[in-house]
């Protein structure tokens, strides 16, 4: 619980802090509640719509409401997932807002010991550092090929955990070894006429857990004719630390990514996990309040799109014969690539490209699936009330492969999958591995 002291200073920074200009924005019109996950999942409750939370702030702003513990609860229940902003008449910046209200909080509370200790374990000494990234994969890498996965699920061991992460555990990817992990390349060039020149953001889970994902990525990169730069000095996007309250360590952050890419004389940074993305792409507001690091942010961002665009911009899709064997395909929109980066349709392109395939759009596909990052865990009742709506549109999509574009929401309808007893029916898969799968053989290919 916070003190009166800390209650003084969260004031006191919102009144500093927050942008009044978008407080003052928002209409109150309501055009966002229809699209508002929590809203709807919460029967309708105004304190978990996008409205209302900006109510909230506003309150906080001029001294009408205490920032307690229903203020903070309200805006932790927030997903992120931004679908309020394309709807808004009056562009209010809601994801702005609700980044500085959690930083804010975070930085003006003392947390009990045991999450305090997590947080600096996580935002400060894993995260930002990659080695130690490659090290704890690896030690999952271990334990999936050592035994010790067969023997926790056969003695029972995952039943002590909740129940979402014990599923969870089933659903995680094969990890990588060690070796390829390390053995990272920097450039990688073109497969015939080179039409680009890009540089890859290769993320930090995306380039350990996921690292089969990243070498898809790259190869059709190099089918649509682009020399592949990838940046060894590159850190963490810092969008965990951004949406979680970590906001000076997301700075630091963009500023090392900043001068990791901006020298490379490339046509555009190139990214696969709508989370990161959408994070890199707003590196201009994040520093906005740093003027020898502003111009250098909006230069980066404005170079930045999602593999789709290029692949389609490179007309991969009309000059790679793609196909895979009959089903039914659909595609869960990533939030923040479809609400930030504003990629919808570029990804279904490429889908409805693949020959032997029926794409068949999923209602409320561009609803979000309740992964949002870490939400599944820290708010995992919310979350799965949420997938479960999602499992119902896909169901009835009546599709054997939902198609992703970002790692939390693979891992997340993975769960509703499992969660759903559907493992022998439906797979979930990164579009990127989809697309290469669908790709004619090249030698590196397993046959």
């Amino acid at each position: 619980m916070t003190t009166v002291q800390e209650r003084e200073k969260i004031q006191d920074q919102f009144k500093q802090r927050m942008n009044e200009d978008d407080l003052l924005n928002c209409m109150r019109c309501g055009f966002c509640l229809p699209s508002c996950p929590t809203y709807i999942e919460s029967g309708f409750d105004e304190a978990h719509s996008p409205r209302g939370r900006i109510a909230l702030m506003k309150g906080v702003v001029d001294g009408l409401i205490e920032p307690d513990e229903d203020v903070e609860r309200s805006l932790n229940l927030c997903l992120g997932c931004r679908a309020c902003e394309p709807v808004c008449p009056s562009g209010v910046n809601y994801g702005h807002l609700l980044e500085e209200a959690r930083d804010i909080i975070n930085q003006n509370k003392k947390h009990p010991l045991p999450v305090q200790v997590i947080r600096k374990a996580a935002f400060h000494h894993l995260f930002p550092h990659q080695n130690r990234m490659r090290n704890v994969t690896g030690l999952l890498g271990f334990y999936q090929r050592s035994g010790l996965q067969k023997l926790a699920r056969n003695t029972g061991v995952m039943k002590l955990f909740p129940e979402t992460l014990a599923t969870m555990e089933k659903v995680l990817p094969a990890v990588p070894k060690m070796k390829e992990m390390k053995n990272r390349p920097e450039f990688l060039p073109s497969r015939g006429t080179v039409s680009k020149r890009v540089a890859f953001f290769s993320g930090c889970l995306m380039d350990t857990m996921f690292m089969e994902t990243n070498n898809a990525t790259a190869k059709l990169l190099q089918a649509a004719g682009c020399e592949i730069v990838i940046p060894k000095n590159q850190a963490c996007c810092g969008a965990l630390h951004g949406h979680s309250g970590e906001k000076a360590e997301g700075k630091e952050l963009a500023k090392r990514n900043i001068q990791a890419f901006e020298d490379l004389n490339v046509d555009y940074i190139i990214t696969n996990a709508g989370g990161c993305g959408a994070f890199l792409f707003e590196y201009g507001h994040l520093l906005h309040d740093e003027p020898e690091w502003h111009e250098r942010a909006i230069t980066f961002s404005t170079k930045l799109k999602d593999f789709t665009e290029v692949l389609i911009e490179c007309d991969f899709h009309k000059n790679v014969p793609l196909s895979l064997p009959p089903g039914i395909v659909t595609y869960q929109d990533s939030c923040h690539l479809r609400n930030v980066m504003h990629t919808s349709s570029a990804p279904r392109r490429l889908l409805h490209a693949i020959e032997g395939t029926e794409f068949r759009e999923m209602k409320d596909a561009d609803r979000c699936c309740g992964s949002a990052g870490i939400y599944n865990i820290v708010e995992s009742e919310m979350s799965m009330q949420i997938l479960d709506h999602k499992m119902e549109q896909a169901k009835a999509s009546r599709a054997a492969i939902i198609v992703t574009a970002n790692p939390g929401c693979l891992l997340q309808m993975k769960l509703g999958i499992e969660r759903e007893g559907l493992s022998d029916k439906m797979k979930a898969v990164h579009l990127a591995d989809l697309l290469y799968e669908a790709m004619p053989l090249d030698p590196d290919k397993p046959h």
